[in-house]
């Protein structure tokens, strides 16, 4: 890689990265994976950055949505991992959220991909329509469509009024 390249790679990184970071966790749901899920894509995107043009962000984001969707569909996703000690910290009662959140995310775990994916997307990264459609490779139309369908179905699942803003 040229050094100005070298240059505007590290620029692009070091302001996007906070980001980049929070779709991989919100992707992954595990801060480990969150940052092998980045480290993952700006690697594939340094090796590529000669040809970006325009948004690198959007080539970042599409290449951590494909790499994720590759890794939840590998059998060995979702293992357990063993740890030497369960970390003792006293902690507030938060049981009512952390119901909600449990509830929602097993919700969310039943979704399929594609309609998960959509979800993050839309309403926990605030992107509009045309952007997801573009990161996803498909129409508006569809965008729309499978947003709708997976929030019918999370209201199905969990219940209760979801209220997801844009």
């Amino acid at each position: 890689m040229h050094p100005d390249q070298q240059r505007e790679f590290a620029e692009f990184v070091a302001s996007r990265s906070d980001s980049l970071i929070r779709l991989a966790y919100v992707l992954t749901n595990d801060q480990h994976a969150a940052e092998d899920l980045m480290q993952t894509a700006l690697m594939k995107t340094a090796g590529h950055w000669r040809k970006i043009r325009g948004n690198p962000e959007a080539y970042v984001r599409r290449v951590m949505y494909h790499e994720q969707v590759g890794r939840w569909r590998s059998p060995r996703w979702g293992r357990e991992r063993v740890v030497q000690a369960l970390p003792e910290q006293a902690v507030a009662d938060r049981t009512g959220e952390v119901e909600t959140r449990l509830t929602l995310q097993q919700a969310l775990r039943t979704l399929p991909v594609r309609k998960r994916a959509v979800l993050v997307l839309r309403y926990y990264e605030d992107l509009s329509e045309s952007e997801v459609a573009k990161i996803m490779g498909c129409s508006v139309g569809t965008v729309r469509s499978q947003t709708h369908q997976a929030v019918v179905r999370l209201r199905e699942l969990v219940g209760e009024p979801i209220t997801l803003e844009a």
